[in-house]
């Protein structure tokens, strides 16, 4: 699964593998794939060091790459506890109630709520990367669009290569046109923040829009003949994140919930805007329900909704409540039924690939190399 692409990031294969836990991204590297290490949880920022530095020793000398999630227009003074303050108080009744009808249980006293999800706000991810500069990135992914121009010429500056997610061919040519090195398109099926047009449409029309900036396709792709067939459509390589969920190096930690999403069907998702206030596809429960419910308050834009809710998911993830218990994640979810290694997973990927090409062959009336 060589590209042109993978070529020039020096790995084996063309799978690109998004995920919120080092284990799984250094695997990910191992495996002949570039590892990609979600920065967003992390708002302390000698929790990203600690990480970066166990995934130096962890990836062999392999690349790896880190993915960070901040507004393309610089805003300047605007603090934590200002946003806090923009919160009206009716929503955070709406939150009081509903954990309430749930029986979620209070943190004990002094206990922390867990990580906030604040890895959005730009103190907070140029933070971040004040960090990730220090080490060897080779590719840094930017899941709002563009970084902001002075971000984008720093990381240039070091011969790292800048990648942006797009929902749209009109997207996907402002990423290329502010200098953006790889487009992530990224289709209706993935989990997280996307857009409304399906992989199969959005790929090729982005290939097309941004030719001859390379262009990966993110989705609903969970196999070696989606890899195959997203390679056909023009793509240089794949951007595969909710496969990783249900690997045995990521750390849920909750059995509850990796036990709902071996259980679920690819139609068990939904997109909402319950957890960060832009359109996230994720498990349907009882959570996004309460608040895609029109007789609730309806959810706050970014970043007021990820704020709001940041303690009450904590604590939904702390008590396992099952109703309630969810994470992003893409319709690709239905194929994932056991959990494997990465290894395992990465190695039934090349087989599908193999298969595939295989198949191409035999139709095109040519015999296998």
């Amino acid at each position: 699964m060589e590209t042109e692409l993978s070529r020039q990031l020096g790995i084996e294969h063309a799978i690109f593998g998004f995920t919120p836990f080092p284990a799984v991204a250094a695997a990910l590297s191992r495996a002949g794939g570039l590892g990609v290490l979600g920065a967003v949880r992390y708002t302390a920022p000698e929790d990203l060091k600690r990480d970066l530095d166990w995934m130096q020793d962890h990836t062999d000398g392999m690349p790896y790459g880190l993915d960070v999630v901040m507004p393309a227009k610089k805003v300047e003074g605007v603090t934590e506890a200002d946003v806090e303050a923009m919160i009206p108080e009716g929503h955070r009744r709406f939150v009081a109630d509903t954990l309430a009808r749930h029986g979620v249980p209070d943190l004990a006293e002094g206990e922390a709520s867990g990580w906030r999800i604040t890895g959005w706000m730009e103190e907070v991810a140029r933070n971040q990367l004040d960090v990730a500069f220090g080490y060897p990135v080779k590719l840094l992914a930017n899941a709002l669009g563009p970084p902001p121009a002075d971000v984008v010429a720093r990381a240039h500056d070091q011969g790292i290569l800048v990648a942006a997610l797009a929902g749209s061919a009109k997207h996907a040519r402002r990423h290329a046109e502010a200098g953006i090195d790889v487009v992530v398109a990224q289709g209706y099926e993935a989990g997280g923040h996307t857009g409304e047009i399906a992989s199969m449409v959005l790929t090729p029309e982005v290939v097309d829009a941004v030719a001859p900036v390379p262009v990966l396709a993110a989705g609903g792709i969970g196999s070696g003949e989606q890899i195959a067939a997203a390679l056909a459509l023009g793509a240089q390589g794949v951007w595969l994140g909710s496969l990783w969920l249900t690997a045995t190096e990521a750390s849920l930690g909750s059995h509850a919930l990796t036990e709902k999403l071996l259980a679920a069907g690819s139609g068990d998702t939904v997109r909402s805007r319950a957890l960060t206030g832009k359109p996230a596809r994720q498990l349907r429960t009882a959570w996004t329900d309460a608040w895609d419910d029109p007789a609730g308050p309806g959810t706050l834009p970014m970043p007021l909704q990820g704020l709001l809710v940041a303690e009450a998911v904590s604590r939904i993830q702390r008590y396992e409540v099952g109703p309630l218990l969810g994470t992003p994640v893409g319709q690709i979810v239905g194929r994932m039924n056991c959990e494997r290694s990465v290894r395992e997973v990465f190695d039934d990927l090349t087989r599908g690939f193999e298969r595939a090409v295989d198949r191409i062959n035999r139709i095109a009336g040519r015999s296998a190399p």
